[in-house]
């Protein structure tokens, strides 16, 4: 990846932060469907250069980085186009060239839980003799387990409903791969880390 551009959120006293992400990658994830070639790969990947994981938060931060092997491919793009509903709440620079130093490489990629009780109190009273509503019980009863890993809620325009988006990101030391999914995602293809 030789160039990136770089968007910053802008959240304000009555627009939060994980609304804002909401609703900038759902922005972003249309212009990327957009660029999809017939095998659904895309140019274009995306970082999030203030993520951080730990014990007691997990956040993606409030800048977000679009990559691509070349600056046309970006122009192509065009963010601001995607963005002008947001234009008061997003600040996108300019195309700049990567950085020749560079800390590392990462790989972002979509995670998925199995979160719903309902759908899984659903599955195990199908596969077990017992009722949906004593599964949903006993998963009512059970401690659920905390998910560390970051996301951003979006809307399936598919069948309309809310999900999580989680993305975890692995440090890798050498780059590799040049296509991602729909969201600027991979489960091998590197970005630049500066």
């Amino acid at each position: 990846m030789k160039y990136y551009q770089e968007l910053s959120l802008l959240p304000q006293e009555e627009v939060s932060l994980y609304f804002l992400w909401s609703k900038v990658f759902q922005q972003i994830h249309l212009g990327l469907v957009e660029m999809q070639d017939d095998q659904k790969r895309v140019p274009i990947g995306v970082s999030f250069p203030e993520y951080v994981v730990s014990e007691k938060c997990s956040v993606l931060g409030s800048k977000l980085r679009l990559f691509a092997q070349d600056e046309t491919i970006l122009v192509r793009f065009d963010s601001a186009k995607w963005l002008v509903r947001l234009s008061d709440y997003v600040h996108c620079t300019r195309i700049r060239p990567v950085p020749e130093k560079l800390k590392e490489y990462a790989i972002y990629q979509r995670e998925q839980f199995k979160t719903s009780k309902e759908r899984l109190a659903r599955r195990y009273a199908n596969r077990h003799p017992v009722t949906y509503d004593e599964a949903l019980l006993c998963y009512n009863k059970m401690t659920r387990k905390s998910i560390a890993t970051p996301f951003i809620r979006l809307k399936s325009l598919s069948n309309d409903k809310m999900f999580c988006l989680w993305i975890r990101k692995t440090i890798v030391s050498e780059p590799s791969g040049a296509t991602y999914s729909s969201y600027g995602l991979s489960t091998t293809a590197t970005v630049p880390e500066f």
